[in-house]
């Protein structure tokens, strides 16, 4: 769920549990051998001058590769070389540099927001503090909540936010229709689990999917995205562990319901899976961020007009039904000797509306400056979606109080016991309680941090 279809080949998501943890295990190896974890051997330089290179992958270098030319008439003394590093190849990439005190790193890194806690956390030096270049005055400028994730403490800006991704609910019109359900009417997910009985009952179909056994690392999506609903997470703002907090298990026990009422698919092999099953309309919903539509449009052309989106159901009565459930961020590498240069190119290209809506139109990555969303793109009438203005739902929510979800450099030891724990309860019918009581317990051996309960 955590990354657009635009920035990584065949839809993979980023969030491989194995890819990333052995991507911070590499780190801390790699650091203790170095003896520094450090990676900030640079300097300012000069902001009009310099040779920049730039790593970022698919569809996004893409995009920046593009705005290069004309970010070379308002800097002509700065060389921009953009790199398409691809993904998930950036990580290690990134990181076997970092553990090298920076040798060979680019000045310029594309960060997700699942990596850049563990980069800042492994590597204090690793990023250039942006706010001394002078990132502070965009301090406003972002989705609500996306400055705290990459300004923790207040004062240090690690990098500056680039995609902003809402939580969304693409369902299927026809088969809502067909059904007599009232999508618009879905207040809270008890009204969808209701209404997911309607829909089987008059068509066959489920109402959503998820990799029961968890065969890929993200197969908690869907409970993760209803914690974020919930204002909540893994680990709150100090790095406590609140895996199995009221919040949680609300989310957990809703799962467990939809399960027990037969209104889950089994999507055993993630990603493919579910390009399958939109082809075979074998699900009538989809609870999938902002990038979702640009898939539903790639792989089943043929399903034109069926769709449409909304924002999710809550989880409580006169609860959120908005949330960035993620989002991407452009970085300057410490070890940078030209980190004022490799500012100017980042101010350039995330902090002007016209950079965005350009990137926007070509490569549909959602951005998270604010103002761009007063261009006209984010509010025409998409044919394929019934004549909805898709880009309307999602700057809805976009606006909406979020809070900073706090990643941790242990996402990837949480999202191994959290799916082994919703395994445990859509195929054993462990009680969602219990098990993720243990998967706190587990998880708070494991890295040492708080249990707050």
């Amino acid at each position: 769920m955590n990354v657009s279809p635009v920035n990584t080949p065949l839809g993979i998501d980023r969030r491989r549990l194995l890819q990333l943890g052995g991507v911070l295990a590499a780190a801390t190896s790699l650091s203790a051998c170095s003896g520094s974890g450090s990676a900030g051997t640079g300097g300012a330089g000069d902001k009009n001058k310099g040779s920049i290179t730039v790593w970022s992958w698919q569809g996004p270098a893409t995009a920046l590769k593009a705005l290069v030319p004309e970010f070379r008439k308002k800097h002509p003394g700065i060389e921009v070389t953009v790199q398409d590093i691809g993904n998930p190849a950036i990580w290690d990439k990134i990181t076997t540099a970092m553990a090298a005190g920076g040798e060979g790193l680019a000045d310029v890194l594309h960060i997700g927001v699942d990596y850049l806690p563990g980069y800042a956390e492994k590597f204090p030096d690793g990023l250039a503090d942006l706010g001394e270049l002078g990132a502070d005055r965009y301090r406003g400028a972002f989705a609500p909540g996306l400055w705290r994730t990459v300004s923790p403490d207040g004062n240090r800006v690690n990098a500056l936010p680039w995609e902003a991704n809402s939580a969304g609910f693409w369902y299927r019109a026809d088969l809502f229709e067909k059904a007599g359900v009232d999508a618009g009417a879905l207040a809270t997910w008890d009204d969808a689990i209701e209404a997911g009985k309607k829909i089987k009952a008059a068509t066959g179909t489920r109402l959503i999917g998820i990799d029961k056994p968890a065969s890929l690392a993200d197969a908690a999506n869907f409970f993760q995205m209803l914690l974020q609903l919930q204002g909540t997470f893994y680990f709150n703002a100090d790095g406590d562990i609140t895996l199995d907090s009221p919040e949680a298990v609300r989310a957990m026990e809703i799962i467990k319901r939809l399960n027990d009422a037969g209104l889950v698919s089994d999507f055993s092999g993630g990603w493919n899976t579910m390009v399958r099953s939109l082809k075979k309309s074998t699900v009538a919903v989809y609870p999938s961020p902002t990038w979702f539509g640009g898939v539903i449009e790639r792989e089943v052309p043929q399903q034109k007009g069926k769709w449409r989106v909304q924002l999710p159901p809550a989880v409580r009565p006169g609860g959120s039904r908005s949330a960035t459930v993620n989002s991407t961020h452009l970085a300057v590498a410490g070890s940078s000797p030209h980190q004022a240069a490799a500012w100017s190119f980042v101010e350039y290209v995330l902090t002007r509306p016209a950079s965005q809506v350009k990137i926007y139109r070509d490569q549909a990555i959602a951005p998270a400056l604010m103002k761009t969303y007063d261009d006209a793109a984010f509010h025409e009438p998409s044919a394929y979606f019934g004549g909805q203005k898709r880009g309307e739902v999602f700057l809805e929510a976009l606006k909406a109080p979020s809070p900073a979800f706090n990643y941790s450099a242990d996402y990837a030891r949480v999202l191994k016991v959290v799916t082994d724990a919703q395994t445990k309860v859509l195929l054993k019918g462990a009680d969602p309680a219990d098990v993720l009581g243990d998967a706190a317990d587990q998880l708070g051996k494991q890295t040492g941090r708080k249990i707050v309960r």
